[in-house]
């Protein structure tokens, strides 16, 4: 497979059909995810900027999102997880609000690089909680990518773990969001669905 490179990336985002101050943005957003996202790779080997990326395409495909901020949203939404120091970059070159969402979508542990402690799940659970409507999602959208790579992990605990946490958290928030738009509507019935195979698939 070929390097993603920043044409690769526009193409993904759907960025020939935007006006030329939406372009210029998609441009300056791609160029800061190759560079954030360089080196950096998901559980199973693969390079991550294919994450954002494979965010970006159901959302716009599979749920209809056609949103500029929430897709470019969708490309950087792990950048401060995977590097926290490049939060400087990001505010320089897209603004301190944008980043600012960025912030609010990413763990404090993440953010202060540092180990997980009692307490962090609770705050990162009401983090997710507070996020306004196009930020949650993004993160309901990160889920579903999640679910659906679990096929490629062999730590079967891990894979419960997960679904637990659906369960528990994940399911009762997309359900509580669904009527804020028809997008959240969307993606709590596709959340569920993809729940409902997977954990039919980890019974014993």
């Amino acid at each position: 497979m070929n390097p993603i490179d920043l044409d690769h990336v526009l193409t993904v985002l759907g960025a020939a059909s935007w006006s030329t101050d939406e372009q210029s943005r998609a441009r300056v957003t791609g160029a800061l995810a190759l560079t954030v996202y360089d080196g950096h790779t998901r559980d199973q080997g693969t390079p991550y900027l294919e994450h954002p990326l494979a965010i970006i395409t159901l959302l716009a495909t599979e749920i209809r999102v056609s949103q500029v901020e929430t897709l470019l949203l969708a490309l950087l939404h792990d950048a401060l997880e995977v590097a926290p120091e490049s939060e400087a970059l990001l505010v320089q070159h897209l603004g301190a609000p944008f980043t600012g969402r960025l912030r609010a979508m990413t763990a404090d542990h993440r953010l202060e690089q540092r180990p997980k402690a009692g307490g962090d799940e609770t705050r990162w659970r009401f983090k997710q909680t507070a996020l306004p409507p196009d930020d949650l999602l993004v993160r309901l959208a990160d889920r579903v990518h999640n679910l659906r790579d679990l096929a490629a992990s062999p730590n079967l605990d891990r894979r419960r773990r997960f679904l637990q946490s659906l369960e528990d958290f994940y399911l009762p928030l997309a359900s509580a969001a669904r009527d804020l738009s028809p997008h959240l509507e969307a993606m709590h019935a596709l959340l569920h669905d993809e729940y409902v195979q997977h954990q039919q698939e980890v019974r014993p």
